[in-house]
This record gives C-alpha cells, sequence and structure tokens, in this order.
C-alpha cells in the first residue's frame, strides 16, 4: 500500500498508523448486568464491547444508535441517553498485508428495561474482510466480572470499579492500548 504525499514523484509507503480510525461502542446496563459479545476462535474466547467503527461523515451517536441496532437490535430511543465514559487510544501492531490503523475507542453507558432486554439479539455476525462472518454470542455478565475477562477494547478494570451502575466513571481517558499490554489475536 502507498499513500500519495501530494509531492512530485514516487509515492511513500505507508506508515503504521497513518491512518485514525473512531470506533464507537456502548456498555448497554439491564440492572447490574452488561451485555458484551463472546468470539470464540481456536485461540481462545474473547469479548467485546458492543460497537463498531464510525463511517466518513457520520456523527459519532449516529454510529453508536447504527451499530446498537445492527449488534443488539436495540433502539438507542428504547434506553437511557447514551453517555461518554471513556476513551481509549489504540496503536497495537496485527498481522496482515496493510498497516494498522490508530483507533480511538469511544465507550458509552446506557440502561435499558428488563423488557427491553428479552427482546434484544442474542447473536451477533460480523461481517469479516474475506465476506464470510464470524459469530458473536450476546452475553449477559455482572459489570464487576470484566476485570476478569479477555475484554477488548481493555476497559475491564475500568468498568469493575464502577461503585455501582450508574456511578461517575472519573477519568475519561484511559491507558492507551500498545503492544506492551496487548497482543492481536
Amino acid at each position: 500500500m502507498t499513500v500519495d504525499n501530494g509531492m512530485t514523484g514516487p509515492a511513500t509507503p505507508a506508515t503504521p498508523y497513518s491512518c485514525v480510525k473512531i470506533r464507537t461502542g456502548a456498555l448497554v446496563f439491564c440492572g447490574e448486568d452488561v451485555a458484551l459479545i463472546r468470539r470464540d476462535r481456536p485461540t481462545g474466547s474473547h469479548y467485546t464491547v458492543p460497537g463498531g467503527n464510525v463511517h466518513p461523515g457520520e456523527d459519532l451517536l449516529e454510529a453508536l444508535a447504527r451499530e446498537m441496532a445492527e449488534e443488539l437490535r436495540l433502539e438507542l430511543t428504547d434506553a437511557t441517553p447514551p453517555e461518554l465514559c471513556w476513551i481509549q487510544d489504540q496503536m497495537v501492531t496485527r498481522p496482515g498485508p496493510t498497516p494498522p490503523p490508530r483507533k480511538l475507542h469511544m465507550i458509552f453507558r446506557c440502561h435499558i428495561a428488563p423488557e427491553v432486554r428479552a427482546g434484544l439479539a442474542s447473536v451477533e455476525h460480523d461481517e469479516l474482510p474475506d465476506g464470510g462472518t464470524e459469530l458473536g454470542i450476546v452475553e449477559w455478565v455482572p459489570y464487576g466480572r470484566a476485570e476478569h475477562l479477555p475484554l477488548f477494547p481493555l476497559i475491564g478494570r475500568a468498568v469493575s470499579a464502577l461503585a455501582s451502575v450508574d456511578a461517575s466513571p472519573g477519568n475519561p481517558y484511559l491507558p492507551p492500548i500498545t503492544d506492551a499490554n496487548y497482543v492481536w489475536k
């Protein structure tokens, strides 16, 4: 892959983290439980916060609403207004031919009633670059267990540290995700 540098002469190779992507995600609480997506792979299970990348020109809350509808079948009008809790910067190398992007994770929180939870999706199909899909299981876990799960982005400790499901999240900027604290699987 090359990048046009706007100057005359040959294009220069793309460098890692030269592209910045924004990902919105939400911790959807129902009582003391939070919805996470579990993906089972040969290397083991891991969990993610429901959400996804913001499309070019898309508003953050529009992206969040689209992702919640796609992954959980949750209309945000059936939840409390999303509250931005944490921001986490990601600069991690990964396998593959394209340079890894830098990614900013914007993690929101909202609450739903049990009757809304009863109508939500129990599985999610994530599109893969090859056109296939990867199955994700929507799992409701007590939020205090989050720090003990292989959760991405790396917000488990911050989630478990909440004094209650609606407590102040504290400092919104979490330590960055780097090769020193995460290995791409």
